[in-house]
């Protein structure tokens, strides 16, 4: 890839994250789309091969957050449990 390629694709993908984060998420989704474009004109079996595998990241990302909310729910109890032995113990004062 051309180095004013790199630098296109570079450019959109930031300022589209930039535009997201920002709350210009219509903006920021066209200005990354560009650069995506750009950047599967440029490898077209490269993206054939991660269409191909996208049920498989898919399928890892949904185990990553259920390990997630499984933790945050851990945490929750641990924390609730620990809120209502503080309370008992300023009652018992």
């Amino acid at each position: 890839m051309e180095n004013w390629k790199k630098a296109v694709v570079a450019g959109t993908l930031a300022g589209g994250a930039i535009l997201a984060l920002t709350g210009k998420r219509a903006a920021g989704l066209i200005i990354a789309g560009v650069g995506g474009a750009l950047l599967a004109a440029e490898y077209p079996e490269k993206l054939e091969q991660l269409r191909d595998n996208l049920p498989e990241y898919s399928e890892r990302a949904m185990r990553v957050l259920e390990n997630v909310s499984r933790a945050g729910e851990k945490i929750a109890e641990v924390m609730e449990k620990r809120g209502r032995f503080a309370l008992e113990e300023l009652r018992s004062y």
